[in-house]
């Protein structure tokens, strides 16, 4: 009897030291409680997580006086206490299933500083993220408008249904090809790296820039408001438009099949080009890396041509140029008369000039072999170099009164000879050369130029 009385006594000892470490260790647990908008399904014993991880679980839920969901939870031991700045989410763990939910707690960055949740501590509204339900969404909609998104429903159904379900197999065999496509695509995006990064840096600073025109963006689009609302006072006109619109779809549409056959042409340019295109790739590449060499340079021309401050760049140099505009076109008080601008003046000049100029057409290749001259003045035979001369004189030369040892016009007119002439003032074209067999030279031009044929070289 005292050994049944003992084993009793101890049975109760043990007990009672097992309820106490159970009581204190549940006493000990650290708990948070959260405050969501809704407890999006979530029930007692569901799992918090910190990064994947199972980290706690869910004790309670209650009702707020203000209608939201008062959510206790526990965190173990390794993640207590939790730091200031810590969120929490609920999430589902899958697409399909009931009460599949978790509360996600996402810790801020470390060093972030502040202080920690204390145990029993409370999050605000403000750092909890209720679950989004797909039925929330649906209750958003009027009958209405529920009742056509389940025509819309059975319409897919009857679209699948029979012989498209086969129409779509075959669609899904160009999925490869798609996909291939579109991985090639992102292959060259991803290629030039560093032309990526400046085209998301150049969004970012576009974005920027149109968020700091905030004022500008709010009138276009208050100045679209009313151009879209003058369209509509529109109607009438608008419908007359519209009823204009098939008529033109049909002379389009000639003219649709009229440049079918114009592509068909283009095929041949378009296969010469293809091995051109295949150049272009890696000239492209190395011209983009020049471009980007060149933008230091294109800076620098940009500061030349505008500085800020004063007479420093060439936009100032412009403007400190004489107004060449009424130089140019005038009229001008120039010389103590009125006087018509350069460029009238310079019009007036050519024009004038027309009849020297048709003169002195006709002679353009004596001036020019006088010109190439300069350069040679004979031909290379087989003795060497020969050079022909030939010595004009005129009223600018050396006369008796400038040489009176020489008596120049007695030696030109010395009787019996040939080898000097004089008067010759109206040579024509060609006439210094020896006379070609199709009588090509001396040239006319049919009588056309004044000038005296019958004047050629002594010896001609």
């Amino acid at each position: 009897m005292v050994g049944r009385v003992v084993a009793i006594v101890a049975l109760v000892a043990v007990v009672a030291a097992v309820v106490l470490v159970l009581a204190k260790s549940g006493g000990d647990d650290y708990e948070i409680t959260a405050e969501f908008t809704n407890a999006s399904q979530l029930v007692s014993g569901n799992e918090v997580t910190i990064a994947g991880t199972a980290a706690g679980s869910v004790k309670s839920i209650e009702l707020a006086d203000n209608g939201n969901a008062l959510v206790r939870f526990s965190v173990d031991d390794q993640y207590a206490p939790l730091p200031e700045g810590t969120t929490a989410q609920i999430r589902s763990y899958s697409l399909s299933g009931v009460a599949n939910r978790q509360v996600q707690l996402t810790l801020p960055p470390e060093g972030a500083g502040g202080g920690t949740i204390e145990d029993g501590g409370t999050m605000s509204r403000a750092q909890t993220i209720s679950e989004v339900d797909l039925d929330q969404i649906f209750n958003t909609l009027d009958p209405e408008t529920v009742a056509d998104f389940k025509k819309v429903i059975k319409g897919f159904a009857v679209t699948v249904k029979g012989s498209a379900a086969k129409q779509a197999n075959k669609g899904f065999k160009y999925l490869n090809p798609f996909l291939s496509t579109s991985r090639r695509t992102f292959s060259e995006l991803t290629r030039d790296t560093p032309a990526l990064e400046q085209l998301i840096v150049n969004g970012s600073k576009l974005s920027r820039t149109v968020a700091s025109r905030r004022a500008d963006l709010s009138q276009l689009v208050g100045n679209l408001d009313q151009m879209m609302s003058a369209l509509a006072r529109q109607r009438t006109a608008l419908a007359e438009s519209v009823s204009e619109l098939p008529d033109f779809m049909r002379n389009f549409n000639t003219t649709s099949v009229n440049l079918r056959a114009t592509l068909d042409d283009l095929d041949p340019l378009v296969d010469a080009s293809k091995p051109v295109a295949r150049r272009l790739g890696p000239f492209f590449a190395d011209f983009r890396s020049a471009s980007a060499n060149l933008v230091p340079t294109i800076r620098d021309l940009d500061t030349i041509i505008s500085a800020p401050g004063r007479d420093n760049d060439l936009v100032d140099l412009t403007r400190l140029q004489p107004r060449l505009a009424q130089i140019a076109i005038g009229p001008v008080q120039a010389n103590g008369e009125r006087r018509q601008g350069a460029f009238p003046e310079s019009a007036t000049a050519l024009h004038d000039s027309l009849d020297e100029l048709a003169f002195f057409r006709a002679y353009s290749p004596e001036l020019t072999g006088w010109f190439d001259d300069f350069g040679h003045s004979g031909v290379i035979d087989a003795n060497g170099g020969i050079g022909r001369i030939g010595t004009t004189f005129n009223t600018f030369s050396l006369g008796a009164n400038d040489l009176p040892i020489v008596d120049l016009a007695g030696v030109l007119q010395t009787t019996g000879t040939d080898l000097f002439d004089i008067g010759n003032f109206k040579r024509c074209p060609g006439s210094n050369e020896r006379p070609a067999p199709d009588g090509s030279n001396p040239w006319t031009d049919g009588g056309a130029v004044d000038c005296d044929p019958s004047i050629i070289p002594p010896g001609q």
